[in-house]
């Protein structure tokens, strides 16, 4: 407002054309002579801002058909828009409809849309996942999901399966699917069959967790061990498919009909585990058992948890209790994942390093401003910094 008075009042003193004024205050004369013409008119109030806003909406929904779209969603309150224009379609084909993102903003400024709660996800596996050529090269597991017991308690599967042989290394009931029962479990199965060279999972707990890189205090275990953890894309099961289709024979054949507790559940899943190993012939191995096939691992279980050895360039900072690494005197939060591990900085320019834990790479940290960028992508490339882990 000061600034078009001011242009309009050297317009009135006529020191300077409307040529020269419009270079001076930036503007075209087109919109000099407009204000000129509001001023003349409408005085001060005219030099305000007006809205942009059209006139006239063509495209504008009628109160009929408002209400129309009101009366499906109250009748059905579960229905979105596309499935509310699908319906008012089919009732009247020649009638059109609004498009399903105006109907969902009417839905919206109607109060009838419940927004989502955002969820935290896990990194992408930054690596394509391996073909298991050999025992032992992949191991799957998941849990094969909850179901009742003959006494109301839940019965947690965690299956664990050689991708090769598709041997049944594990089918234990957890009685919870947190990070302790679930490394016990993987404990016992290294010190009696060795390691594998990969584990494959999906994204959710405890196999992984939304902090950088998708670690969690699982994942860092195996890593440790010398094991790559690899996590099939989000939605995509099919890239476990062995595992999930074991999970379809294992509803059929024991969980349809669940024991009356947990200690018989165990016993009926031990049984069953010998059955699928030796017995029950397995057409995708040409009639032969994962047992005849499947061989324990070359590589053995060390006698204690190995070091993570860095690069001689690395900066090696160790994470705080919190979560946090601190450079030059301040602090920055990285993942309460991450407390008390010793982490890697590669300088990738100055005052700028890549971020790992082990091989893994984490995010992007500016030792500048103290800024923290996670990895949120799939990388494309192979960087040729790694840190390893150290088997004695």
């Amino acid at each position: 407002m000061e600034e078009r008075k001011a242009l309009l009042e050297e317009v009135q003193r006529g020191e300077e054309s409307v040529a020269a004024l419009s270079r001076k205050y930036g503007v075209s004369r087109k919109t000099i002579y407009k204000f000129k013409q509001r001023l003349a008119h409408e005085g001060t109030a005219g030099l305000a801002d007006r809205s942009r806003a059209p006139h006239h909406q063509p495209q504008a929904v009628s109160e009929q058909k408002r209400q129309q779209i009101l009366s499906v969603r109250h009748a059905h309150a579960t229905w979105g828009a596309r499935k509310i224009r699908h319906y008012l379609q089919n009732q009247n084909a020649e009638e059109h409809w609004p498009a399903p993102s105006t109907i969902g903003e009417l839905l919206q400024r109607e109060g009838l849309v419940k927004p989502r709660r955002r969820r935290r996800t896990t990194p992408p596996n930054p690596s394509p996942l391996i073909h298991a050529q050999t025992p032992n090269k992949v191991w799957c597991t998941d849990f094969k999901g909850w179901f009742l017991l003959g006494n109301g308690e839940r019965c947690n599967p965690l299956t664990v399966q050689d991708a090769c042989a598709r041997y049944l290394l594990r089918l234990r009931d957890l009685p919870k699917t947190d990070t302790a029962p679930v490394r016990a479990v993987f404990d016992a199965l290294f010190r009696t069959h060795g390691l594998p060279d990969f584990i494959r999972s999906d994204n959710g707990p405890p196999f992984a967790s939304p902090a950088p890189g998708g670690l969690s205090r699982l994942s860092m275990y195996w890593i440790r061990l010398g094991i790559r953890h690899e996590r099939i894309d989000p939605g995509c099961p099919q890239q476990n498919g062995r595992l999930e289709r074991f999970h379809g024979i294992l509803l059929a054949d024991v969980a349809c009909a669940p024991a009356y507790d947990r200690y018989r559940q165990q016993k009926r899943f031990d049984e069953y585990e010998e059955e699928y190993n030796f017995v029950r012939p397995h057409e995708a191995l040409g009639g032969a058992t994962p047992g005849s096939l499947w061989v324990p691992s070359a590589n053995p279980y060390p006698a204690r948890l190995p070091e993570i050895v860095y690069p001689d360039e690395y900066l090696l900072r160790r994470i705080s209790n919190k979560g946090a690494l601190k450079f030059t005197g301040e602090r920055t939060f990285l993942s309460e994942v991450l407390a008390h591990e010793t982490v890697g900085l590669r300088p990738v320019e100055e005052g700028v390093f890549e971020v790992y834990w082990a091989h893994v790479l984490l995010g992007w940290f500016d030792g500048r401003s103290h800024w923290f960028e996670p990895v949120k992508r799939p990388l494309r490339r192979r960087n040729p910094g790694l840190g390893a882990v150290h088997r004695p």
